[in-house]
């Protein structure tokens, strides 16, 4: 029987100052914008967790921990778009975009008072086998 686990961490290369708000996933309105971006991180993550199909490695020759690097903008209507995403396997990759594709819209991160996009890594790592 082969196990599968998922660990994901999210980074994202916006820094915010006072005249910036950053984006509001669903559920994550309350607190500073380092409260927000916390909670986005975590709900992303268990949204991840959640709907990536880890069985989708069974039968392609992998083993051992698995590395999908996942690239996506979050553009001014609070949509994911232009992902991409890196594996050793185009399944996983696939796997992946699909996953991203199916995250709720949000409320759109502002600078000076203007929607900006905002671009995001993101690991997805799991363990195929013992």
């Amino acid at each position: 029987m082969k196990k599968f686990f998922l660990y994901i961490i999210i980074l994202t290369s916006l820094a915010l100052s006072a005249q910036q708000t950053t984006l509001e996933y669903p559920g994550c309105k309350k607190g500073n914008n380092e409260k927000k971006r916390k909670c986005m991180s975590y709900k992303i993550a268990k949204f991840i967790a959640k709907e990536f199909d880890v069985g989708c490695a069974v039968g392609l020759g992998l083993s051992g921990r698995q590395r999908i690097s996942v690239f996506f903008k979050i553009d001014t209507l609070g949509r994911s778009i232009d992902i991409r995403a890196r594996a050793r396997h185009r399944k996983l990759e696939r796997e992946a975009v699909r996953v991203i594709k199916m995250l709720p819209i949000m409320k759109p991160a502002t600078q000076d008072g203007k929607k900006v996009v905002v671009p995001y890594s993101l690991p997805v790592i799991f363990q195929v086998g013992n």
